[in-house]
């Protein structure tokens, strides 16, 4: 210590050093490098892509921030994306989505979460046995199909050791169109409503998905669980989605779409998630649910407002409707269904 006492001109007349920042501004980076590439997996914050034919490991840019990423986004990444060992490129933007998948993890729960995104067709895979149907999860589906724009497929599997009848009959009203399958059974009728679109599979655990991807994609080696004797419910067996391609899809593009050659056929990308046990869909307004059913959506514009189009509800256009027979009672029941799907869980 020197001694010296501080006084106050000395306070008066300290400079404090100053920080070296480098001065802000508002122009961004225009990534006109960047390439286009579609997520295909994802795994612990880092995204696996195809960009073109080549696959790459990316991470999200931090511009980014808390934008989530998921499995079927087009992005757009800078850096290496040759696909090398020990290369990563990173995520500048995602392309605008046409479509989304969203659930919540319960009716009450105001976050959702996007499962995958720019799927054109949701398809509902349901064991008829082994485990038993599960009307109310098949319902929830496809009131996500409805709410996100999809097209929905009812796929049942495992028609060997049942009918399928008994449950097609409830969703026949509802013109949703179906497939059956059967274990070692042929898949061309599968794979006609999969060609040339990106379709998501969802169900529980132990339905058959992985199975079903399997056939369909035989280099897939998805992993094959059992059902439990005890509870009647599938093991997890797929831990995240996977996007793959069918056989038959062009390779050096990212949609499926021809590049002019002779050899180009056009085949199509399925999406495998996770099995699930609830489908929360909190996110979904129950007055809207009726716009995915053009046919009643016009019997219902003298409604009161904030009307549901419940069963409980008066003056309603649909009852109206039914008591002059000009609605199908029947589709009209299923849509009831579907409505009572959204508010009531039995997960």
């Amino acid at each position: 210590m020197s001694g010296h006492r501080y006084s106050d001109h000395d306070v008066e007349h300290y400079d404090r050093p100053r920080r070296r920042t480098r001065p802000r501004t508002k122009e961004r980076p225009s990534y006109d490098d960047a390439v286009e590439g579609v997520v295909v997996t994802v795994d612990r914050g880092r995204f696996t892509l195809l960009v073109g034919a080549t696959t790459v490991l990316a991470v999200k840019a931090r511009p980014l921030g808390r934008k989530g990423v998921v499995v079927g986004d087009r992005v757009r990444v800078v850096g290496d994306s040759s696909g090398d060992d020990g290369t990563l490129a990173r995520i500048v933007e995602v392309v605008p989505r046409t479509t989304t998948l969203r659930r919540t993890a319960d009716d009450d729960d105001p976050v959702e979460r996007v499962i995958v995104s720019n799927a054109e067709q949701l398809v509902v895979v349901t064991a008829l046995a082994d485990p038993d149907p599960q009307p109310r999860l098949i319902d929830r589906a496809l009131v996500a199909a409805y709410d996100s724009g999809m097209k929905p497929l009812l796929c049942l599997t495992k028609a060997d050791l049942r009918d399928p009848e008994s449950l097609l009959s409830t969703y026949r009203s509802l013109g949703v169109p179906w497939v059956v399958t059967q274990r070692g059974g042929d898949l061309a009728e599968v794979r006609e409503h999969l060609v040339g679109r990106t379709s998501v599979l969802v169900g529980s655990s132990g339905v058959g998905k992985s199975t079903l991807v399997n056939a369909l994609v035989p280099d897939a080696f998805r992993e094959v669980g059992i059902v439990n004797a005890v509870t009647g419910r599938g093991r997890h067996t797929s831990t995240s989605a996977y996007m793959l391609a069918l056989p038959g899809t062009v390779d050096g593009t990212v949609d499926g779409t021809a590049d002019g050659t002779a050899d180009d056929v056009v085949g199509g990308w399925i999406i495998d998630t996770p099995g699930i046990r609830s489908f929360g869909l909190a996110h979904v307004r129950p007055e809207d649910l009726i716009g995915a059913f053009p046919d009643l959506d016009e019997m219902t514009e003298d409604c009161p407002r904030g009307c549901t189009h419940g069963e409980d509800e008066p003056e309603c256009g649909l009852d109206e409707a039914l008591a002059a027979g000009r609605a199908d009672p029947e589709r009209v029941s299923s849509f009831r269904r579907l409505l009572a799907a959204r508010s009531v869980s039995d997960y």
